[in-house]
């Protein structure tokens, strides 16, 4: 149970990835406008001694959108892709063990999207905190317990005896 449990969380994680990535570039402009404004730094406190660090070229809000959403493909198919692995691998640990590496890779890269270029990059760099409309912070908090958690409960100890996780 506790390898299923493991391939579960996994499997959430892909299908949020999944999803967010298919939102992004069906429905390209409702979240283009948030990166947009994060980068151009338009609804924060406008200090003249952070103000530099604006973004004000269309082409580079574009190209830090599409990363962002190239970003979150990378991650859906690494989780899935792990999904598979350990899914195939679930009635051994040492094959269970083997199988981790391509999850934990699309985990941290979860983590990496939403700690790094969420947190650091536009809550910290664009002073993406101090805007009260294009604050993406809390559901990134959010996103990183997720992903966090599932990162950590992955990397467990792995205590089934072989054979038993005949599903």
């Amino acid at each position: 149970m506790l390898r299923l449990s493991r391939i579960l969380l996994v499997a959430v994680v892909a299908l949020f990835f999944t999803l967010v990535a298919a939102g992004n570039i069906t429905d390209y402009g409702s979240n283009f406008a948030f990166v947009r404004h994060v980068l151009m730094m338009d609804t924060t406190f406008k200090s003249p001694a952070l103000m530099w660090r604006a973004v004000e070229a269309p082409a580079l809000h574009h190209a830090a959108y599409w990363l962002i959403i190239g970003w979150q493909v990378l991650t859906a198919g690494l989780c899935w892709a792990g999904v598979w692995r350990l899914w195939r691998a679930r009635r051994s640990a040492a094959a269970f063990l083997r199988a981790r590496d391509t999850a934990i890779a699309g985990l941290t890269a979860g983590f990496l999207l939403y700690g790094l270029g969420f947190l650091v990059i536009g809550g910290e760099w664009f002073a993406m905190w101090q805007s009260s409309e294009w604050n993406g912070q809390d559901a990134a908090h959010i996103f990183l317990a997720t992903i966090g958690f599932a990162l950590v409960h992955l990397c467990g100890a792995d205590h089934e005896p072989d054979g038993l996780n005949q599903i």
